[in-house]
């Protein structure tokens, strides 16, 4: 087993060739414009010629008019769209690209549910509930995710060097997804953080 590893929100050149010499297999760019986090189509653009081959690029969407997505879809090399908000399964098979779904997890969620309805997504992406959009950083319950949950896990919220071989040892996901775990600023990567977080990654998979 070998569990894949996603950087998100990234804003810096310098930050995205440090986590594809770290062993990212994904990059997200955050397209939500109320994030602090949130790059342009064309800034995403740029910051994409500098992934090479066999590193996926995902772009992250809350609520977004589809023209908007198709557009980035249209200009930027975009591996994988994420989608954030209150998006139903109509929106999202609509581009015409593989696409994971968030899940916002709290207490009273039906998680199955929510699984089936969204079963044609390449995975389910479990994150914190917060108010607004995305996780802030926190840690969910683990706990609520129940066993044999269909379809591809990825594992998000409050996620760092410390704490993720924990929760892949526990949840077992396919992928575990990072931003605020590895930086100094919101949109600003500290480089160790990443290379630490990839090891622990790595240390986990090996001790399963």
């Amino acid at each position: 087993m070998r569990t894949r590893i996603k950087i998100c929100g990234l804003t810096r050149e310098t930050d995205v060739d440090a986590a594809v010499a770290a062993g990212a297999d994904a990059i997200g760019f955050v397209l939500y414009p109320p994030s602090p986090r949130y790059v342009t189509p064309q800034r995403a653009a740029e910051l994409a010629r500098r992934i090479p081959p066999f590193v996926d690029v995902v772009g992250l969407f809350v609520n977004e008019a589809p023209a908007v997505v198709q557009a980035a879809c249209d200009s930027l090399p975009i591996n994988l769209l994420q989608f954030h908000g209150d998006e139903d399964a109509d929106y999202c098979r609509q581009f015409s690209r593989p696409w994971l779904r968030a899940a916002r997890v709290r207490p009273g969620l039906d998680l199955v549910e929510f699984a089936r309805s969204f079963s044609e997504a390449r995975g389910l992406l479990l994150d914190a509930f917060v108010e607004g959009y995305g996780g802030g950083g926190h840690v969910f319950d683990w706990t609520l995710i129940p066993p044999g949950l269909p379809g591809h896990l990825v594992l998000s919220g409050g996620l760092n060097a410390d704490n993720v071989g924990d929760a892949i040892r526990r949840v077992r996901p396919v992928a575990v997804d990072v931003s605020s775990g590895v930086e100094t600023g919101k949109g600003i990567k500290d480089h160790a953080k990443i290379a630490a977080f990839v090891a622990a990654v790595r240390k986990a998979d090996e001790s399963i």
